[in-house]
């Protein structure tokens, strides 16, 4: 059995965001599952110049280019994300874009777990049914579970941790789904 390698992104770039912090709460629970993972510096959002095709006319950004590589080693994807007015935060978005263009298909027959979190009531379940349709139309599996963390603000420890019991096990859930149907 191979062993699953994911790439993690998150669709905040906010140093400290509770996005990132329930990230790397599923990527260390994927790593502990035997999951190879390589978790993308959620700053990359920023640099990225905005999908232009005269711009990929000329070939790709390094930037871009590094992502693609990354993403075809992959088989798998974890995605926390806050919501922007409701949907996909822009960064988020241009980095698809990007990934997505053809020749290669890139997202093509992944396996993908989302997750989100807001300081509001909602969770991200605004969102995350955008983000899902835009992964569906790349190709990508999304898995029917999903992780909605709303007041974010109280759901960490100071040592990034979840306070309560039944989120960890949350996180580790859809970690688990993703990893077992990487696995094969």
């Amino acid at each position: 059995m191979a062993t699953p390698h994911i790439l993690a992104l998150c669709g905040s770039v906010r140093t400290g965001g509770f996005n990132k912090k329930l990230l790397d709460l599923a990527v260390a629970e994927a790593r502990a599952q035997g999951a190879e993972v390589d978790a993308v510096d959620p700053k990359v959002l920023a640099q990225l110049p905005i999908y232009d095709q005269d711009v990929e006319a000329k070939g790709w950004p390094p930037l871009v280019k590094d992502l693609r590589d990354r993403l075809a080693r992959a088989n798998g994807l974890l995605i926390a994300s806050p919501e922007y007015n409701s949907s996909i935060p822009g960064g988020l978005k241009n980095l698809i874009d990007w990934v997505s263009r053809p020749p290669e298909r890139l997202f093509q027959e992944k396996w993908a777990g989302l997750m989100g979190a807001t300081p509001g009531v909602f969770g991200t379940s605004r969102m995350q049914p955008h983000l899902r349709q835009v992964m569906a139309s790349t190709g990508v599996h999304v898995l029917p579970a999903q992780v909605h963390l709303p007041r974010a603000m109280e759901a960490f420890n100071a040592d990034g941790s979840f306070k309560d019991e039944a989120r960890r096990k949350e996180v580790a859930a859809l970690v688990s789904s993703l990893v077992s149907k990487l696995k094969g």
